[in-house]
């Protein structure tokens, strides 16, 4: 019953049709509107000055979700970890996770770099001017920032970083506590991770949520941002697309495949025996959804035992998200010079930090990406606040955002898939016959 009344009456095709479908066809319309409009400029700012607000609405909706996405996926994450499993194989599982996030944020920000996305673009807010970008602190000033003196604070300001430092160690002393030989403090760790995994699954339903809202928010953002920019806005679009994917390649071949060989792993068997869930996640994206054929394709196609991939992959599906971290980098510094506000080199050491700890806090559900890539524009001082040349910016991405999504969800689960495999290998635990 509830869903015939949700897909029932006046709106009944809106939720019938798939959410891919109705963004694109958002950011057709959008910017076939804007488009029209930029031929008309009377018309042009008047339709800015009505519509702006719907797209405002879903930019505030986004920001609204950020912190929670962040603290309780992490916080359920690292606190399911079984402190007696964490010895050798769960410092080999991690030691591959952030080595291979570092690589990948290296490989996004190089082809950034070399592209250099929306350079020349200029990129205007509501009220014409590109605002102020924040003066980033030296660097050693930034690390001590991450650890908050007062998590609460953090919490009510949204300082990401801060929160993410306070959430991994929550999570580490709940991991603790659910392991004690103390059942009265072991019931009450498992109430509060029980606690903290319901609002975790609250929230990933909020932005199930917020995301039905996204075809009309991207309308009106892309409406308004090509009603001022005209088709001029089309190219960037495809060559910020082109970087991106660009950097998934590199980092498939020569972060996956040079670890994988160098493990003494065939690239080739490997990409055959992952094909299944690399297609499902590209076409779901949702890392943590295509879990199930994740582990299905690691046993019965790459011979990893059952006993490391329970342990690895599930990790996996919430902190390995390499095509994030890529996402990240690419798309903050084409956001740089879109704006007119490049990143310096600081800034690009903060983007790259905050691009490896994000990745530890994405969600694995479709649209999470698109929430880390506003902390970590804050976090280097390009805020997205409505009306902003960064929100219009930020606006154009997120109309392509889909597109990107695909690519990035079908990389993270492609890092779980080799991360398993190596692990497995160096346990020697892997059963080779499959690799011949």
């Amino acid at each position: 019953m509830a869903r015939e009344s949700r897909t029932g009456g006046p709106l009944g095709w809106y939720f019938r049709t798939s959410l891919f479908t109705r963004i694109l066809l958002g950011l057709v319309l959008g910017a076939a509107v804007g488009i029209a409009l930029s031929h008309f400029p009377g018309g042009a700012e008047a339709f800015v000055s009505r519509g702006q607000f719907f797209g405002d609405v879903f930019i505030r909706l986004l920001r609204m979700i950020v912190v929670p996405v962040v603290f309780f996926s992490l916080i359920t994450g690292t606190a399911s970890i079984t402190p007696s499993l964490i010895g050798r194989t769960g410092g080999k599982t991690f030691l591959y996770y952030f080595a291979t996030s570092a690589i990948a944020v290296a490989i996004g920000l190089a082809v950034a770099l070399l592209f250099r996305p929306g350079e020349g673009m200029d990129v205007v807010g509501v009220a014409g001017a590109k605002g102020e970008l924040a003066q980033p602190p030296p660097f050693g000033q930034v690390v001590l920032n991450v650890i908050p003196t007062n998590p609460f604070e953090s919490l009510a300001s949204g300082d990401i970083l801060p929160i993410i430092f306070f959430a991994l160690a929550v999570g580490i002393g709940l991991s603790a506590l659910r392991d004690s030989k103390n059942e009265t403090l072991a019931r009450q760790a498992n109430v509060f991770y029980d606690f903290c995994a319901a609002a975790a699954e609250i929230v990933y339903r909020m932005v199930g949520g917020v995301m039905q809202y996204a075809p009309i928010g991207v309308f009106f953002l892309i409406a308004t941002v090509f009603a001022r920019q005209g088709s001029q806005a089309i190219g960037p679009l495809a060559y910020v697309a082109l970087t991106f994917y660009v950097g998934l390649l590199l980092h498939l071949v020569i972060g996956y495949g040079g670890l994988l060989t160098l493990f003494g792993l065939n690239f080739v068997k490997f990409l055959r025996g992952a094909r299944e869930p690399m297609v499902a996640a590209f076409v779901t994206r949702s890392s943590s959804g295509t879990l199930p054929l994740t582990v299905r394709a690691s046993e019965e196609r790459l011979g990893v035992p059952r006993t490391i991939g329970s342990f690895v992959l599930p990790i996996g599906a919430t902190v390995n998200m390499d095509g994030t971290a890529i996402y990240i980098m690419v798309c903050a510094v084409f956001i740089g010079f879109a704006t007119g506000m490049p990143l310096d080199g600081g800034q690009m050491l903060t983007l790259a930090a905050t691009a490896v700890l994000a990745a530890i806090g994405t969600a694995g559900v479709p649209g999470a990406g698109a929430l880390m890539l506003i902390m970590a524009l804050e976090s280097v001082g390009l805020k997205v606040a409505a009306g902003s040349a960064v929100a219009a910016t930020y606006a154009l991405v997120l109309g392509i955002d889909t597109l990107l999504d695909m690519g990035r969800s079908c990389m993270n689960v492609t890092g779980d898939i080799a991360g398993v495999a190596i692990v497995a290998k160096s346990e020697k635990m892997l059963d080779l016959s499959k690799w011949k």
